[in-house]
């Protein structure tokens, strides 16, 4: 077996890891990142993320990246609809251009960190098969490719189902309840007309029946929807998704009688896909092991209706890395400034999504929503 040694060895090459990486090479630690991905395209990135002021936004700050991020941002993408499964619009907020959670492309957010990095850091189609502890502190890992290495330092940015969390904790993502068939509308204006006028300019939700549709407006001008769904964590097994026509008749059984115009969001989709939404329980932590830690959904994967998953990630990224820099030569000493952080901030964030999640797809989630975004001030909302 080819072995290598690096001192850090950040595995995930995600938005959690890229920052991780950029903040450290600016404070002139170098590091590598470990992507099983082949290459920079081997997939799309995913849809619209807004990137708040109190988190993902700071750990831009850290990186040094916060001016040629609002170059990319998506000018009115903040504007936001709520309706219900009748088509009525509740709540309608335009993008004013004055809020603090801009939106922007996933993809196009991943390429702005990789860009920042210097070439070679990122080592791609490294898919990650074990981790194992090697004493005092270095661990070695293995590679679905044969190689292996051994770090000093291991960080997990692997996503919710990690290969390094084993080594912290036993926990394991839980299914939530909720799944979502994930449909794509392509070139809206001219070939979805009365679905991208439905949608708006930025984020849109229809809620009712305990279901719902939410959907964005992207940069390309598509929509990315989401028809979620409290079902059974083997529902989405009985639809054969290989067969669109067919899936979608599945998913569109479940809004029977909802207005025309909400269905065409699946109806006439280009895409569907299934995805089923797990989380780690609320309030999940590890006791401290040495020359190890989580980062993102590794350590704290949770359902989407809080908005925070990327947030947290590239603050957990950055926060990791300043922690590094700010303890020189005393690893474990950086590790526990982290998580000290980390385990409060991770729990309110992932009890907020949890109440979410309960509130918007209870048997009064139309009317809950409609009254949490009309009253108190927009300051204090967090929306999903």
């Amino acid at each position: 077996m080819n072995t290598s040694h690096v001192p850090i060895a950040i595995i995930g090459g995600g938005l959690g890891g890229l920052t991780a990486g950029r903040v450290l090479q600016f404070n002139g630690i170098a590091a590598a990142i470990f992507e099983g991905e082949a290459s920079p395209r081997a997939r799309t990135q995913g849809g619209m993320l807004d990137i708040h002021e109190a988190n993902g936004q700071q750990a831009l700050h850290a990186a040094h990246l916060h001016d040629a991020f609002r170059k990319i941002v998506h000018q009115g993408g903040e504007a936001m609809r709520l309706l219900g499964p009748d088509g009525t619009v509740r709540v309608a907020e335009d993008d004013d251009g004055t809020g603090d959670r801009p939106e922007v492309d996933r993809g196009a957010l991943r390429d702005l960190l990789l860009h920042s990095l210097p070439e070679g850091t990122v080592h791609w189609g490294r898919r990650v098969t074990g981790a194992r502890p090697l004493g005092d502190g270095r661990h070695e890992v293995t590679f679905a490719d044969g190689s292996a290495l051994t770090t000093d330092l291991l960080i997990g940015a692997d996503g919710a189902w990690s290969r390094v969390r084993p080594l912290l904790s036993d926990a394991s993502p839980a299914y939530t309840g909720i799944s979502f068939a994930e449909t794509d509308l392509y070139e809206a204006d001219a070939r979805h007309p009365g679905s991208a006028a439905i949608v708006g300019n930025g984020f849109f939700i229809a809620l009712g029946d305990e279901r719902g549709i939410l959907a964005h407006r992207e940069s390309d001008g598509s929509l990315h929807a989401y028809a979620a769904l409290k079902a059974d964590e083997g529902w989405l097994d009985t639809v054969d998704f290989s067969d669109p026509t067919a899936a979608k008749a599945a998913v569109l059984a479940h809004f029977t009688g909802w207005d025309p115009g909400l269905r065409k969001l699946i109806a006439d989709a280009d895409t569907i896909t299934p995805r089923r939404i797990h989380a780690l329980p609320v309030g999940h932590r590890w006791e401290r092991v040495p020359g190890v830690t989580l980062l993102g959904d590794a350590a704290h994967v949770m359902s989407p209706f809080a908005g925070e998953g990327a947030n947290l990630a590239m603050l957990d990224g950055a926060q990791l890395a300043l922690a590094i820099a700010a303890h020189p030569g005393d690893t474990e000493a950086a590790l526990r400034a982290y998580e000290r952080d980390l385990f409060p901030r991770s729990e309110q964030a992932a009890r907020e999504s949890a109440d979410n999640l309960d509130t918007m797809f209870g048997e009064q989630g139309l009317q809950e929503m409609v009254a949490f975004f009309t009253s108190g001030p927009a300051e204090e909302q967090h929306h999903p």
